[in-house]
């Protein structure tokens, strides 16, 4: 494919005549622009393009190649506003890898202590909210986040999480302490090892009882939701998200390429392997969840007949799954006294339902797999093999979330001047965890779905659509249609959803509850929402007052020039 920079009029220069401010420069990125020696000598580079490459795939593969691209499937079958939502991100991101650090450790305890419910105070029977609900949902709500009843209920700080939010931040530190050099040594670990623990999960999830349920349920597609534009919204918006588009990440890292490096190549490169990713963790994802789903299923078929058996002194082993619905029929019909007493205790088993259970985020990761591992072979085992991997797969996108901080901050030479690169990396983690310990609190995992969902949804739309409409316009490309369109619906979307909601969690009933936003945390929504997308206009309307005083002020030494610059300056390229 020929390369866009070979389009650029040989005879124009990097950046223009500089008494031609009208004038606009080369393509950033072509071989002139190498060539110029505008970028800064001193800045650090990576110590090969496959560095450069393992970076970019080890940010855009991250957790949500895992528990949202999984999840959509069974649904359907600017700089200073990037930096503000890498902020924003990196403040709850890694919250996420606190709480896999937690299950990290817990994994090595035998038995796993989201296996069994813990026994009630006087030791006479199991814990109430842990009966009521699972002991996977019991140990992340109750044991883990110690979660309140509502938003409006903050409690106190819990010190567990807290240090494993302090530990998982001084481990991005020491990823970024040396820059490039230690980030790209670092990549080549990050980047790889979530696709071993992939594929030895593959291994051992295509040999479990009822994968192929989970497989058979992936890959069959629901003709209805392809008539659903929301269906279609959530596909863009999943690979927009995936590759880390308009957050600053991405630029950031290309930042420290050489210019003449090949970034389309590289892009393509990229998506293609965030892409693939997404389809073999969900193959990997719906075994297990198959898996899962058929246990369920066989295990409530076995209580119902061992109900009717004893309920009705049925001969053992006649009783099966084959021929459990005929015989409820006829026991029905012959004693319906009886029947009508027992039926009240007889679970509706259906493996469809099952299957239709829709979960996504934290509840994939924390109750849904955990849920499976707890009934493989050497569970602790596969404990450690997944959150280590869902540590890697955090820590891989932290660091572009946190580079993409660091780099505009290490570029302004009034903050890089008086601190080195170490102490600027130590401010920004030091900062982002202060601020995340809010959500080691009891009320915390509500403020972490604020941020969520929230904090880098529209506006990373809004960054991204404002980037494309200038690359179309200084370049000369076709109206962005694609990601308008996007744009647009997601708005809708927003605006239709009307009264803002969020699952609370219930002790008394063992389940979440569904509960509105009070006044204060929609302002807050309202805030975090506007405080990255008002970053363009106000940026903008800076700008261009900026350059109008300027303007002003050069006004009398331009026209002393006179016809001369005005002649030489029309007859230069453009």
């Amino acid at each position: 494919m020929e390369s866009p920079s070979a389009h650029v009029d040989e005879e124009l220069q990097p950046w223009g005549d500089p008494e031609c401010p009208g004038q606009l420069p080369g393509r950033l990125g072509s071989s002139e622009y190498a060539q110029s020696g505008v970028v800064e000598k001193g800045r650090p580079k990576w110590g090969n393009p496959l560095q450069f490459l393992l970076v970019c795939v080890s940010y855009a593969v991250g957790l949500g190649n895992v528990w949202r691209f999984p999840y959509l499937c069974q649904m359907y079958g600017g700089g200073i506003a990037s930096l503000v939502v890498s902020f924003l991100v990196s403040v709850y991101y890694n919250v996420i890898n606190t709480w896999t650090v937690w299950y990290l450790f817990h994994s090595f305890q035998d038995p796993l202590p989201w296996s069994v419910c813990p026994l009630n105070g006087n030791r006479t029977g199991y814990d109430e909210e842990c009966e009521k609900a699972t002991s996977t949902q019991y140990f992340w709500y109750r044991k883990t986040l110690n979660i309140s009843p509502s938003i409006q209920e903050n409690g106190g700080m819990q010190w567990e999480p807290a240090l494993c939010l302090t530990l998982a931040w001084l481990m991005v530190y020491l990823c970024i302490l040396r820059g490039t050099e230690s980030t790209g040594k670092v990549v080549y670990f990050t980047s790889s090892m979530p696709y071993f623990v992939l594929i030895i999960y593959l291994i051992q999830g295509l040999t479990l009882h009822g994968a192929t349920n989970g497989l058979i349920y992936m890959f069959m597609p629901k003709m209805e939701q392809l008539i659903n534009p929301k269906t279609w919204i959530n596909a863009a918006t999943q690979i927009f998200f995936s590759l880390g588009l308009g957050s600053g990440g991405l630029i950031a890292f290309a930042s420290y390429s050489d210019p003449s490096t090949n970034c389309q190549k590289h892009a393509i490169i990229v998506s293609i392997v965030t892409s693939t990713t997404a389809i073999f963790a969900s193959i990997v994802t719906f075994s297990i969840y198959g898996f899962k789903a058929t246990f369920n299923y066989e295990n409530c078929l076995n209580k119902v007949i061992l109900l009717l058996t004893n309920s009705f002194d049925l001969e053992d082993g006649f009783l099966t799954a084959s021929n459990l619905e005929e015989v409820k029929d006829y026991l029905a019909s012959t004693y319906p006294s009886k029947y009508s007493d027992v039926f009240p205790h007889i679970r509706n088993c259906s493996l469809e339902s099952d299957l239709n259970t829709a979960v996504q985020g934290t509840g994939l990761a924390f109750i849904v797999f955990t849920e499976a591992i707890k009934y493989m072979d050497v569970p602790q085992l596969w404990s450690v093999l997944y959150f280590f991997m869902l540590l890697v797969l955090g820590m891989g996108s932290m660091l572009g979330n946190t580079v993409a901080i660091l780099t505009p901050l290490t570029d302004i030479k009034v903050i890089s001047s008086y601190l080195p690169r170490e102490a600027i990396s130590g401010l920004v983690c030091l900062i982002n965890c202060a601020i995340g310990m809010v959500f080691t609190m009891e009320f915390g995992n509500y403020w972490f779905d604020i941020f969520n969902d929230y904090a880098a949804t529209l506006s990373l739309l809004l960054i991204v659509l404002v980037e494309t409409i200038a690359v179309c316009y200084i370049y000369g490309l076709k109206s962005p249609l694609l990601i308008i369109g996007l744009f647009i619906f997601y708005l809708s979307d927003y605006i239709i959803t009307g009264t803002l909601q969020y699952q609370a969690w219930d002790a008394t009933q063992g389940h979440v509850v569904t509960k509105n936003y009070p006044t204060y945390a929609l302002a807050v929504i309202g805030l975090l929402v506007a405080s990255s997308t008002m970053c363009i206009p106000l940026v903008a309307l800076g700008t261009f007052v900026t350059s109008r005083a300027e303007q002003a002020f050069l006004w009398p030494e331009q026209t002393s020039h006179g016809l001369t610059m005005s002649t030489r300056c029309s007859t230069a390229p453009s």
